[in-house]
């Protein structure tokens, strides 16, 4: 496992203490997971960005979909 070093204002680091000392957990493994959790969230908008950009991907109008989940055949 890799090491960083970051830089954090005052503030943040107050705050990620008292998080660490709520949740008994390290300010490591506090950050680690935090930065796992952007991580994994910035994968999930770079693929909605894309599909949201791709010419090939039928648009679909909210009143039509709206019609065919709600509307009883």
């Amino acid at each position: 496992m890799s090491q960083v070093t970051a830089r954090l204002p005052d503030v943040v680091l107050e705050s990620l203490d008292a998080a660490a000392a709520k949740l008994k957990r390290s300010r490591a493994e506090i950050i680690r997971q935090a930065i796992e959790r952007y991580l994994d969230d910035f994968d999930d908008l770079s693929v909605a960005l894309e599909r949201l950009h791709d010419p090939n991907d039928p648009v679909l109008e909210w009143d039509e979909v709206k019609r065919e989940l709600f509307d009883p055949d």
